[in-house]
């Protein structure tokens, strides 16, 4: 049967022109929704390339204050920082001096963009442990749980000091969100200081490029151990479930596209201010191939944003936010 028997079934009318199609648009990816990650370096210079990240920068404060400036001018309004401290300890101590290159930087931020910007702090360890891992190691090699909750709550509290407004607990230890809240609301920070819980955090092969970019790989072995298997999605649920119960604001579903299934499961279980992290190995994997000529770098940079967004997440951790932000004006 011709579909001319059914006139209202010809949706293509609404797609002739870019104009029709914004029409009816479903999705929507603004520069508000985007959430730019950048490393600030202690003992540099000058601002220095990751090989492995075409676009993204190690920072110099001098550096990281002018891209902040750039971001805001392109309408990003929040900043994850990440930490690269010059010296680190098997105890990752750096973590928590208040006068190390992560608060330095907040504060500097602070000062600059007053309210305007919102900074938001890696709380971990590993960027600061001499062996990579995400806290302080049992003589078996192990990461003991317990001692890395107690270090993130003392870095949260500092960082909060500094004037970050969430901080970003990504270690996945057991109670690690409970133990900030609870150290926040000790320390005066109830009210002001929020956390964005990395709820749902595998263990990924997609972050090889970040451990260029934070100096923080593995010394040995992998994390395993304490990020989530990649084959479960009813665990990463549950656990963004135990994020909501210990006090979390915004949970954080990472990495982002070979989990939009998860980002989606999350969203609709826990209605939760969402967050999803296209993370440093597919973000390098898309120039990679737009160098080689298979691809066309922008449009599938954008399509895989758009592709985020719909999935669920009300905000994208992605290394294009700038380009991203720059392109929807």
């Amino acid at each position: 049967m011709s579909l001319n028997a059914f006139p209202s079934r010809r949706p293509r009318r609404l797609r002739l022109n870019e104009a029709r199609r914004r029409l009816v648009r479903e999705t929507a990816l603004t520069p508000g929704d985007l959430i730019a990650p950048l490393f600030v370096k202690e003992g540099i210079d000058d601002a220095q390339p990751v090989a492995s990240m075409p676009g993204v920068m190690q920072h110099t404060l001098d550096s990281l204050l002018a891209e902040a400036k750039d971001l805001r001018s392109a309408g990003v309004s929040a900043v994850m920082l990440f930490g690269v401290p010059a010296s680190k300890d098997a105890e990752g101590t750096e973590a928590w001096n208040a006068r190390g290159i992560l608060p330095t930087a907040v504060r500097a931020l602070r000062e600059a963009h007053g309210d305007d910007l919102v900074v938001l702090t890696d709380t971990c360890l590993d960027e600061y442990t001499d062996h990579g891992h995400c806290g302080p190691l049992r003589p078996d090699g192990t990461v003991d749980n317990d001692a890395a909750v107690t270090s993130y709550a003392r870095a949260a509290v500092m960082q909060a000091e500094a004037g970050a407004d969430l901080v970003a607990p990504s270690g996945m230890m057991d109670g690690q969100v409970a133990a900030i809240r609870a150290a926040l609301d000790d320390a005066g920070h109830a009210e002001r200081v929020g956390i964005m819980a990395y709820c749902t955090k595998y263990a990924s092969a997609f972050y090889g490029p970040f451990r260029d970019a934070a100096e923080c790989a593995p010394q040995f072995g992998d994390r395993s151990g304490y990020q989530m298997d990649p084959a479960n999605a009813d665990e990463g649920v549950r656990e963004a479930l135990t994020d909501v119960a210990e006090g979390a604001d915004v949970l954080l579903v990472k990495p982002a596209v070979p989990y939009l299934d998860v980002v989606r499961r999350v969203k609709d279980a826990t209605a939760m201010p969402l967050a999803a992290y296209h993370v440093s190995g597919e973000y390098a994997m898309v120039h990679a191939a737009a160098e080689r000529g298979w691809i066309d770098g922008d449009r599938v940079m954008a399509e895989t944003l758009i592709g985020i967004r719909r999935a669920g997440a009300d905000l994208v951790l992605t290394y294009a936010a700038g380009w991203m932000a720059r392109r929807l004006a």
